[in-house]
């Protein structure tokens, strides 16, 4: 689609410049200047405009350092005599707290053009415009990157400076070369972003490679390079990519969801200083903030060492800038009143950091001739190992030995598991290296660390050829096990002194923040020819040296090492230590054990109360008795098979006792009978008492009615109902109750 729309953004890393170390307790970032032009062609949609102002916005309120500029400014094409290609929207900015608060402002100025306001594309002017804002009045050490974002391609054929209409689009082209090449010459790289089905992916190929060429780290993703996306919706979250890869920032996508929702974005323990962007869609939108720990965290100011500082609270697009952020998963809460909530927020976080290195050489002091291991650990800056490799994705890690007597050798150190790696994946990256025979002096091992988005580490390590026998030989024991703040963990040093006179070794823990783990004794003094074993203790600091960071473990990743300080500090010992350390256990995870135990018999004796319960009730639950009414003459009158009674008494009275007597449930009747578990049953009579009534005898109820028990209904479990006897009186036929044969169902509850 000729005419398309298209954004502009500007940025650039000087060449050679090495990254600058960050200090743990005040990070400083470098600064750029950046350039955002977008397209305000008449083909852009709404939603097309909206997602280029929140992607500019999200790039300026999110970036790190306060001593950025940014430049913001439309363009489409001129026409006619009275327009212009480029509509200048904001001046340059220093991205400081004010900065960062007005620029969702002058943002939103921007619009789509109508067709009669020159709806082309112009891209040889933006770049110009760009390139002038850039590089006028700035200074060329500071960073310039150009980021071009577009729906379509380049048409300038409506523009009369292009000359003739049947070569205009020629001449465009033409243009574009030149201003592609002075964008190199001034340093400015150009990182072009389509979206839509109409971008050639093969002209933002060629804007990309016509810029400045270096990167701000000598790595291939820090090299100008062009993206294509499918929709709008996509063109916030790439350009915040690619703003990251330019800048050498790290970027991080949460989630998104349409209000009310709590959105989720972790930031590394890497981070030293980010920034949580929050796309609301909506200003209406309100965040709240919550650290890895569920506090929330102010929007101003300092709170557990962290500091915090909010951009854009009123405008679409809003980010809370983070000092020494705490790393695991952040939260963002976002509420909306009713009418604003159909539009989805998104998060995401730009950060950069800090990467250190431990290096090791196995031995320290090795032979002419002796094959040696070299590690190189990866930590952060307080020395804490890193668990996760997305961490520091993209790394690029270098080795060299150097020395007395042989040249430079190049290492190569993997963390593949393969080879002396033991383990792939666990941030140790491992090689080894056969000491040339000719090495007749000083030795020194080294690596540097490189990342996009975390700063540069250098580290080394010296020896020394060690003669044929050295006169005092160790070797450390240690045996680390997961522990708790103020703990210790102990160890051993076995010695051995082959020489005349005493030797002194000083103990030491290194490439560790000072203080976190402590070993003594400091110093042992091996006296001549003594061979044995010295115990040595490791101390892990207090629960307060961790401050936020300790959460649920952190493993840290020292070094510790034995020199020979009578021996010119010969190296004897340089061990890589890994100790996890786990947040002192509560009562529940101490003593999990007793109370799951406890739980267990207290469910036992639970249940087997309930199963007495209910074996007592069932053994007085009068259901299943036959209730008979026998005359004075013994002829059973009538029968009646009790039901469940009333807390275990089945409730009865007689009806017609002088006619046709027979028995009737009634509540609150004159009588009452119960199982008993010792057999038989016990009849209650209203006002006269309990009397026990036997299995195979009776009980009077009136003055010529008798109660007695029939033969039992009730089945027990895994038993038939047996047939009536053969000759057993009925009502009919009045005779002696017949005495039930042993184990009947009722003799089964004695």
């Amino acid at each position: 689609m000729l005419g398309g729309a298209a954004v502009l953004i500007s940025l650039l890393a000087p060449a050679g410049q090495a990254p600058v170390p960050v200090a743990a307790s005040a990070p400083a970032f470098k600064a750029v200047n950046y350039a955002v032009a977008v397209d305000e062609s008449a083909s852009l949609a709404p939603e097309d405009m909206r997602a280029e102002k929140a992607a500019a916005a999200r790039i300026a309120v999110g970036d790190v350092s306060s001593s950025s500029h940014v430049t913001v400014f439309g363009f489409a094409a001129a026409e006619s005599a009275d327009q212009r290609a480029v509509d200048p929207v904001c001046p340059r900015t220093t991205l400081d707290a004010a900065g960062r608060e007005s620029i969702g402002g002058c943002v939103g100025k921007l619009r789509s053009r109508r067709k009669n306001e020159g709806a082309g594309t112009d891209f040889p002017s933006a770049i110009r415009q760009g390139v002038h804002e850039l590089s006028t009045g700035t200074d060329p050490s500071t960073p310039r990157v150009l980021f071009l974002l577009t729906d379509g391609e380049m048409d300038v054929t409506g523009s009369p400076q292009y000359g003739d209409p049947a070569h205009r689009k020629d001449e465009g082209q033409r243009q574009l070369d030149l201003e592609l090449k002075d964008a190199a010459a001034h340093g400015v790289q150009i990182w072009p972003l389509g979206f839509g089905p109409a971008p050639d992916k093969a002209q933002l190929d060629h804007m990309a490679a016509g810029g400045y060429q270096k990167g701000c780290v000598e790595l291939p993703s820090a090299r100008p390079q062009a993206d294509k996306v499918s929709g709008a919706k996509d063109v916030g979250p790439v350009l915040e990519k690619i703003f990251a890869a330019a800048h050498c920032l790290r970027y991080d996508q949460g989630t998104s969801q349409r209000p009310p929702a709590t959105l989720e974005v972790g930031i590394s323990p890497l981070a030293t200083v980010g920034s949580i962007v929050v796309d609301k869609s909506d200003p209406a939108v309100s965040i709240t903030y919550f650290d890895p720990s569920g506090h929330q965290v102010p929007t101003s100011g300092t709170s557990h060492d962290s500091h915090f500082e909010l951009a854009g609270a009123d405008d679409a697009v809003e980010a809370l800038k983070i000092t020494d952020p705490v790393p695991g998963v952040w939260k963002v809460k976002a509420e909306a009143p009713e009418g604003h909530r159909s539009l989805p927020v998104g998060v995401s976080v730009l950060w950069q950091g800090e990467l250190r290195g431990s290096l090791t050489m196995d031995p320290p002091s090795p032979q002419a001739g002796q094959r040696a291991t070299v590690t190189m650990r990866l930590q952060t800056r307080e020395g804490y190992e890193i668990k996760d490799p997305a961490d520091y994705a993209g790394l690029r890690v270098r080795s060299q030995l150097t020395g007395d007597g042989f040249a430079p050798q190049t290492l190569r150190l993997t963390d593949d598991g393969k080879g002396p790696d033991p383990t792939a994946s666990d941030g140790s990256f491992t090689g080894s290296v056969t000491i040339p025979q000719s090495a007749n002096g000083t030795l020194k091992v080294s690596g540097t660390l490189t990342a996009s988005g975390l700063s540069a580490d250098t580290r080394s390590e010296s020896g020394q050829v060690a003669p044929g026998v050295l006169p005092v030989t160790t070797a450390l024991t240690l045996h680390p096990a997961p522990t708790h703040p103020g703990t210790t963990l102990a160890g051993t040093l076995a010695v051995h002194n082959a020489g005349n006179s005493p030797h002194t070794l000083r103990l030491s823990v290194a490439d560790l923040q000072p203080g976190l783990l402590s070993i003594s004794p400091a110093e042992i003094t091996v006296k001549p020819g003594e061979s044995g074993t010295r115990n040595v203790t490791l101390a892990v600091a207090p629960a307060a040296a961790f401050g936020d960071r300790l959460g649920d473990g952190l493993r840290l990743g020292g070094t510790v090492t034995v020199v020979d300080t009578t021996d010119h500090d010969r190296p004897l010992v340089r061990s890589p230590l890994t100790v996890q350390v786990t947040p002192e256990p509560g009562v529940w995870e101490e003593y999990w054990w007793a109370f799951v135990t406890a739980a267990a018999v207290l469910a036992v004796v639970v249940a087997a109360t309930l199963a007495w319960l209910r074996q007592r009730r069932s053994r007085r639950d009068p259901f299943g008795l036959v209730l008979q009414l026998v005359s004075e003459e013994g002829d059973v009158l009538a029968t009646h098979p009790a039901g469940h009674g009333h807390k275990q008494w089945y409730e009865f009275a007689v009806v017609e006792p002088h006619r046709s007597p027979r028995i009737e449930r009634r509540s609150n009747g004159p009588y009452a009978i119960q199982r008993s578990p010792e057999g038989g049953a016990w009849v209650r009579k209203r006002g006269g008492g309990r009397t026990r009534l036997p299995a195979h005898g009776s009980v009077p109820l009136t003055d010529a009615l008798s109660l007695s028990l029939g033969e039992e209904t009730r089945t027990p479990k895994g038993r038939r109902p047996r047939p009536s006897r053969p000759g057993s009186r009925t009502a009919t036929a009045p005779t002696e109750p017949t005495a039930p044969e042993s184990g009947s169902a009722y003799e089964s509850y004695r």
